[in-house]
């Protein structure tokens, strides 16, 4: 009789053993735009307290599936759209919808910005290049990442490096930013861009115009700033890249990644390595200079609850070798000279939130660049060298730098306010430095105000206070306005000063080689500068797929004092650093996008770009023009998980002012024209782990440029009548090794 009662109890009790067990829960990722499935996005699911914690990748048809005792987090993150964080309880199956961040301009932004802010919300207008253009590009440094962009001219210089102009503006006009942190080692006012690896770059965010008030000297033209990943983006990351290009390119990148609760580290490292291009008719010396590159860097990053301290050290050193030719009479030996350059960062970074309207950031970094030069001379019947007396050299230059603020607001806000201070030091040493060392401070207080009077005006005013310890500064100011007309339609207009005292390079180096004799001048005077910019931007969307856009913007810079390198009168071989009454370049700029979400990306562009110098004693130069013209294409064909990438530009004839001291006038020459073509494939293997990219670079195999008018050459071709921009088309073929939880 008691039977029955028994079994029932048995079985009650295995139901509910059976409920305290874990039960399968389905998921389904799906793009929010098109409902695609999403194949290889990544899950983290964390138990409540945190002490269960696994990953999870979905497979082709977006499915995953896992087993949980309770209810969990789940955070799925995809490459390309945005983070999702939900809960989910044990048995439940849902879709889970991602959104893309590469449409309709939407990306997060950080430069310049309050608090990191969509890219069609900041009040500047923010060019975004995300770690899928990098990779669909396949570039190795930011000097190939940046050639084909618009209103963006590239140089090379044999014993300098590469370097950029940007709106008709280059060299220290240009604020060059790693995670906002100033990089250092101009060689005639220009960072080397070849030594910029991009190996853990997640995105490049550029700025055309003056950013005076927020970065200070060097950012009359506008700013570069270069993003690194995030240690904590992943449980878990690993990453192998291997590189070769038919020029003789050879590199190998690899990083690691990881985080452990509130704990995350990573590690990186890379070699690249060039054998030199072009040989001279003696068959040893080298137009391209073969060299070896090698990059380490390391972060660590500890959360808080409402704050984070990260802590960062970067290193970089070079070898390039530059082979002289063969010695008369018996054609034995050689001078070789061996350049050395070597980089350190060292940074921390502290963000603590008082509330989520109230925030402090602060960066503190030291920065060191030495380049070292050595003058061997190279005897080939025995296969020895002997350093050469009295022409070895080495130059250093450290920064010393320390940027807090604090801002108050957000999105919603009305009304916002930052204020900081940003002190920078940087010192030189070496011999080649007046009296062996010299220094130079440049400490700032900056605010701007953030008012909304209605919901589609933005109104940003701002204000620099500097003092330097070598120059008078004047009261920095700027006034950004930013107007919704609709949805779609984003006018924005901008008024700035700006202000760069000459640097230490410009006012104290004696830079002499073969192709150089560069001297400083302490006379100099600091440059200002007004500038006015305007940009309407409309973009439409034409179904949920379909989205087009076009941008004008009209840029005017007009600075005064500006410092230019001329040859001393009477010698047109030694070059030194003068100052320009007035050099103004102006222009304008078109875009037209379009984005057949998620295949196909076309982009076209076209700038007309003036410059002018005036000088007193002098008659004007009168503006001179030029136009650029760009266009790129980007394929994904999905049954395969292939890419196909194409990016060209016609860079117009370019005319190059200088005001001369030979004879008080100003001369031009003009670098003709010419156009690039690169083109790729990439395909997708193994759940998207293995990559393999093939392509060609410099298509229309351009090396060096034809250079006319007055004086033929310059300070940079070495008196020669052309330009240096490529080594020539090539070939590449890439494998990249990811492994992600």
């Amino acid at each position: 009789m008691y039977k029955t009662p028994r079994l029932l109890l048995a079985v009650f009790l295995l139901f509910l053993s059976a409920m305290a067990g874990a039960q399968e829960c389905r998921l389904q990722f799906l793009d929010k735009i098109n409902n695609d499935p999403i194949a290889y996005a990544n899950v983290l699911v964390t138990s409540l307290n945190g002490k269960s914690v696994s990953g999870y990748v979905s497979d082709i048809d977006g499915k995953v599936s896992f087993s949980i005792k309770e209810e969990s987090k789940i955070h799925v993150t995809y490459i390309g759209f945005e983070d999702v964080i939900d809960t989910i309880s044990p048995g439940e199956s849902k879709n889970i919808y991602l959104k893309s961040i590469s449409y309709n301009v939407n990306e997060v932004v950080v430069t310049g910005q309050y608090i990191a802010s969509r890219q069609d919300k900041s009040i500047y207008k923010v060019k975004v290049l995300n770690s899928q253009d990098i990779n669909r590009k396949a570039s190795v440094n930011i000097k190939e990442m940046l050639s084909t962009e618009l209103n963006i001219r590239t140089t090379h210089d044999n014993a300098l490096g590469s370097s950029i102009r940007m709106q008709g503006l280059g060299g220290e006009h240009i604020k060059l930013l790693i995670d906002g942190v100033p990089v250092i080692g101009r060689e005639g006012g220009n960072i080397d861009l070849d030594q910029i690896n991009l190996q853990n770059v997640d995105h490049v965010e550029v700025i055309n115009g003056p950013m005076s008030v927020v970065y200070g000297s060097n950012a009359l033209a506008g700013v570069i700033n270069i993003i690194t990943k995030e240690p904590d983006r992943l449980v878990f990351s690993s990453n192998l890249d291997a590189y070769y290009e038919s020029v003789g390119s050879y590199n190998l990148n690899a990083g690691f990644s990881s985080r452990i609760k509130k704990n995350s580290f990573s590690i990186n490292a890379g070699r690249n390595f060039f054998d030199g291009y072009g040989k001279s008719a003696a068959g040893r010396s080298l137009q391209w200079k073969p060299k070896e590159q090698w990059n380490f860097d390391g972060d660590y990053k500890r959360k808080y609850e409402n704050a984070y301290i990260k802590l960062g050290a970067s290193y970089f050193t070079q070898e390039l070798r530059d082979k002289g030719d063969l010695l008369p009479s018996y054609y034995e030996t050689a001078f070789d000279k061996y350049f050395y350059t070597n980089r350190l960062v060292l940074r921390t970074d502290i963000n603590y939130e008082f509330s989520k309207k109230s925030r402090v950031n602060t960066t503190a970094s030291y920065s060191k660049y030495d380049k070292i030069k050595n003058t061997y001379l190279n005897d080939l019947t025995i296969l020895k060298k002997y350093l050469v007396p009295d022409q070895q050299d080495t130059t250093r230059f450290d920064n010393l730098m320390l940027r807090s603020d604090y801002s108050f607001g957000d999105e919603n806000s009305i009304f916002r306010f930052l204020v900081g201070v940003d002190l920078n030091q940087e010192m030189a040493y070496g011999k080649r430095i007046k009296d062996n060392e010299q220094r130079i401070g440049d400490y700032a207080a900056f605010l701007s105000f953030n008012y909304y009077p209605i919901r589609s005006i933005n109104i940003q005013p701002g204000l620099r206070f500097i003092y330097n310890t070598k120059f008078n500064a004047p009261l920095v100011y700027s006034l950004n306005v930013k107007y919704d007309a609709t949805e779609r339609l984003i006018i924005r207009g901008s008024l700035a000063s700006g202000f760069r005292a000459p640097s230490l390079k410009e006012l104290y180096l004696e830079f002499v080689d073969i192709n150089h004799d560069i001297h400083g001048n302490p006379d100099l005077k600091a440059e200002t500068s007004v500038n006015t910019n305007v940009m309407i931007q409309f973009n439409s969307m034409q179904g949920r797929t379909y989205e087009w856009g076009l941008e004008m913007n009209l840029f005017n810079n007009n600075i005064k004092d500006n410092i230019q390198l001329i040859p001393l009168v009477g010698n047109d071989n030694l070059y030194t650093y003068v100052n320009v009454n007035k050099f103004i370049s102006r222009g304008v700029e078109f875009n037209f996008n379009n984005n057949v979400y998620p295949f196909l990306k076309v982009k076209f562009g076209l700038t007309f770009t003036g410059q002018s110098i005036e000088n007193e004693g002098s008659s004007p130069s009168g503006f001179e023009y030029y136009n650029d013209f760009n266009t790129s294409l980007n394929y994904w064909y999905k049954k395969w998980d292939m890419n196909f990438s194409a990016y060209y530009k016609y860079n117009g004839k370019y005319p190059q002012l200088y005001f001369t001291g030979v004879n008080e006038e100003t001369e031009i020459r003009f670098m003709e024209p010419y156009n690039t073509l690169d083109i790729n494939i990439s395909k997708w293997f193994w759940k998207r782990r293995i990559n393999l990219q093939v392509g060609g670079k410099n298509l229309f195999d351009n090396t060096n440029i034809a250079v006319a008018g007055s004086q033929g050459g310059g300070i940079h071709t070495g008196g020669g009548t052309s330009v240096p921009v490529n080594w020539g088309r090539t070939f590449f073929v890439r494998l990249q090794l990811k492994f992600n939880k």
